[in-house]
């Protein structure tokens, strides 16, 4: 990997610091490239036309995208992004009234206003994880749980978005399919800076947008689709004529492959964008991303560490290139002044995108910091003696 040639391949990087890959990164210049040319030809002779000339291209999202993960293209649909791609999973599953759902206190927000929309619509159950003191997901308690009631679903957040924190979901995985029970993964802010291989993880289904650690366009995402759930006949309520054969006039026969759970209209230029990204990360190596990414933020979490009135927030055995902190004395004004200053990007976490993991901490925002593989030790160093100066 080289690191020079990496941060050049990024328009006007200049003197910013750069810590919000889990907001939205940085893409590499072939990707707007992609991008425009295809939107240039498609003004010239239409989008039908060029869609037809550019299907390889096209394709390239399902087969790089199938690389990273683990899988067969047959598993890959394409999403607008990661809640799109979700609310498709979830309302694939026919739930009844009583029906449980077990997920974790820190699954993303958009999540659980899904759940609770499920609750009052339809009357399912909400059951969530116990967690450890270190933050850790209890695993007997999950057991508990399973054994008691047999849950439709269990939906748990690989990586939660305003934390650090990594979720054991290789042992979930397993459990959930010792058990026959639906496992569906938000890997919105573990794929791209981890290894995920849904081969060992053993979820049903798998989401994660395009714009974060992935370095691709905005409306973009993925879903990944198990043989399980192909071959179970499961299918999205929103489906179309991309997904579905209208061969009866009462009923229509699904298609095979997880392009089931697409609609027929998309940005294409978009597409062929996001598998650019993807291929141009599948280049580097996803093994040598996750490495890299752990040397720069245990460097960050390190000096920070060292920092007087500094707390960070991240709790977990194990932990990612997310760090959220506060620093004592100081408020959020403030510390936005000087990175604003200093040119750091940055993002702030509040309370009502984590409201269980905030209500626990009793804070009601952290600022979090993203490095990703381009960024550098130097840029850690900067960016802890701008923190240390606030």
């Amino acid at each position: 990997m080289n690191i020079e040639d990496i941060r050049n391949d990024i328009l006007n990087y200049n003197d910013k610091l750069f810590f919000n890959s889990a907001s939205s990164s940085l893409p590499a210049t072939s990707v707007v490239k992609k991008i425009t040319d295809y939107l240039i030809e498609e003004q010239q002779i239409g989008g039908y036309k060029i869609e037809e000339e550019r299907s390889e291209d096209i394709n390239g999202f399902y087969v790089q995208s199938s690389k990273l993960l683990g899988c067969k293209p047959n598993n890959i649909a394409f999403a607008y992004n990661s809640t799109d791609a979700y609310s498709k999973a979830l309302l694939s599953i026919d739930f009844k009234k009583n029906d449980v759902i077990i997920t974790s206190d820190d699954d993303y927000v958009s999540n659980h206003f899904q759940f609770i929309a499920l609750q009052k619509r339809i009357g399912v159950k909400i059951i969530r994880i116990k967690t450890l003191v270190n933050g850790d997901l209890d695993i007997h308690n999950f057991k508990e749980l399973v054994a008691k009631y047999h849950p439709k679903l269990v939906a748990v957040t690989h990586v939660p978005t305003n934390s650090g924190l990594v979720q054991d979901v290789v042992t979930i995985g397993g459990i959930c399919s010792q058990n026959n029970i639906l496992f569906l993964l938000d890997a919105c802010q573990s794929v791209g800076q981890l290894v995920v291989d849904v081969k060992k993880i053993k979820c049903d289904f798998l989401v994660v947008t395009g714009r974060k650690w992935l370095r691709g366009p905005r409306g973009t995402g993925i879903l990944y689709v198990s043989n399980n759930v192909l071959d179970q006949g499961l299918y999205p309520l929103t489906i179309d004529g991309n997904g579905a054969l209208w061969n009866k006039e009462d009923d229509f026969e699904i298609f095979k492959t997880a392009k089931r759970f697409e609609l027929f209209e998309s940005s294409r230029a978009l597409v062929v964008g996001f598998a650019e990204a993807l291929r141009y990360l599948n280049a580097i190596g996803i093994e040598q991303v996750e490495s890299t990414n752990k040397n720069l933020i245990t460097k960050l979490r390190t000096n920070l560490n060292d920092i007087k009135g500094v707390k960070i927030f991240d709790k977990g055995s194990v932990t990612s290139s997310i760090l959220t902190f506060r620093k004592e004395g100081k408020s959020l004004e403030e510390i936005k002044t000087k990175f604003q200053k200093n040119n750091v990007f940055y993002s702030v976490s509040a309370k009502p995108w984590g409201f269980i993991d905030f209500e626990k901490k009793d804070i009601d925002w952290v600022i979090r910091l993203s490095p990703h593989y381009f960024n550098t030790e130097k840029e850690i160093n900067k960016v802890s003696e701008i923190i240390e100066s606030i």
